[in-house]
This record gives structure tokens, C-alpha cells and sequence, in this order.
């Protein structure tokens, strides 16, 4: 019976100094010794969007977005200004295409509003070919009141919501 408790007393002293062995130390280079130590080049990733992005489209015009008074879908002259943004940036990216997207305030039926939304986009989409744009490059879609912007049934909100958006597609 002494037998495995003498086997276990050394396995115990054994793991116990096995532990408390030091690590060996690493010497400072000699004096005068030359080291040299060899950097890897720094490869740079481009900051801001990747160019002809949705990100690059929302960062380079003025706005992704043309707001409406209610019930109109005439293009004033802020618009315009937005609009020749968006026309600038499409002639620097020839192969892209967008979707303009119609949307309305909450008031009003669902139809009124899908037709609505349909003349604010097809309005935006105007202005674009009369800039030049190639029409085939447009799609428009409206979706009346069915995705608002801004929740809630107050003046600023029904503004904020009465727009056409222009997003890229490929």
C-alpha cells in the first residue's frame, strides 16, 4: 500500500518541478553588432466608397433623393440642381443603371398614391434624359405610401416622405 503512495509523492514532485524550470533567457545582441530587420511594405486600401458604388453615387451627387410638394410632381429648380448631380455622376459610369424609386405621404388612397409615386419617378427620369441619360439605363417604380421615410402624421414627416430616390442597380 506504500507503494502507489510513494509513486504518486514522486510523479507529484516530479510535475512540481518540472514547473518551476526557467525558461531560457535570449541575449541582447553583441555591441556593435549590425541587425537589420526587414519591413514588409504597407499596402494602402483606398479610403471612401469603391467607385460606382451606391456609396460613391450617394457620396458624389447632392442628394440620392427629390422631394414634392403635395400632390405635385413637378421638377423645381432645387431639383434640377440634384438631378444634373446625378446626371454628371451617371456620364462618368456609362454602364450603370438606376431605379428611380416614387413614393407619398400617408394621405390619400392606395391607388392615388401608387399613381402618384409613379409621375414623381417618371418625372425624375425626364429631367435625366433630357440631360442626356440614355432612358434604357432607367427604371422607375413607385410604391405610393407603402415605404415611408419618416414615421408619423405631421406636416415634416408627410414632407419628408412625398419624394423619388434614385439607387443604382449594377
Amino acid at each position: 500500500m506504500t507503494r502507489p503512495i510513494l509513486i504518486a509523492g514522486l510523479a507529484a514532485l516530479t510535475l512540481g518541478l518540472g514547473a518551476c524550470a526557467s525558461k531560457p533567457k535570449q541575449l541582447p545582441p553583441e555591441p556593435g553588432a549590425t541587425t537589420t530587420t526587414q519591413t514588409t511594405p504597407q499596402t494602402t486600401q483606398p479610403t471612401g466608397p469603391v467607385p460606382g458604388s451606391q456609396a460613391d453615387f450617394v457620396a458624389s451627387v447632392i442628394s440620392d433623393t427629390v422631394n414634392f410638394d403635395t400632390d405635385r410632381y413637378n421638377i423645381d429648380a432645387s431639383d434640377q440642381g440634384i438631378l444634373q448631380s446625378q446626371a454628371s455622376w451617371l456620364a462618368r459610369y456609362p454602364a450603370k443603371a438606376i431605379t428611380i424609386e416614387g413614393h407619398c405621404d400617408e394621405r390619400g388612397t392606395r391607388d392615388y398614391n401608387i399613381a402618384l409615386g409613379e409621375r414623381r419617378a417618371n418625372a425624375a427620369k425626364n429631367y435625366l434624359v433630357s440631360l442626356g441619360v440614355d432612358p434604357s439605363r432607367i427604371t422607375v417604380v413607385s410604391y405610393g405610401k407603402e415605404r415611408p421615410l419618416a414615421l408619423g402624421s405631421d406636416e415634416d414627416s408627410w414632407a419628408r416622405n412625398r419624394r423619388a430616390v434614385t439607387v443604382t442597380v449594377n
